[in-house]
């Protein structure tokens, strides 16, 4: 999910940890990993929000921050890791490099959990 509604009416992501943390935050992102195991159905989830530029940065967020969380079902539980990531490039190898640490961070978790 791009926008903020999207994030709160689909995945669940409560408004107020928007107005706390905002969208590229490690509370935002283990919101929107627990809201897709919840959707889905699935048994590993990812999500990113970031901001990849070439504006949107401020001194606390500079372009090139993203997000990512994984999430999983373990047993009766949801088991989450989250961490933070700052890239360099252009819009699209902020892009491209978050797409190639999330599935890199999809397929350890397979591999240490699945």
């Amino acid at each position: 999910t791009y926008s903020n509604g999207a994030k709160k009416s689909v995945l669940g992501v409560r408004p107020d940890t928007l107005d706390q943390h905002g969208a590229v935050s490690e509370a935002t992102v283990s919101e929107m990993a627990h809201g897709i195991l919840g959707l889905s159905g699935a048994d590993y989830a990812v999500a990113v929000s970031g901001i990849a530029g070439p504006s949107g940065g401020t001194d606390d967020k500079p372009v090139g921050t993203v997000w990512l969380a994984w999430a999983w079902r373990d047993g009766e539980t949801n088991s989450l890791e989250a961490c933070r990531y700052n890239f360099r490039g252009s819009r699209d190898e902020v892009r491209s490099q978050s797409v190639v640490i999330a599935l890199q961070g999809l397929r350890e978790r397979l591999r240490a959990h699945g």
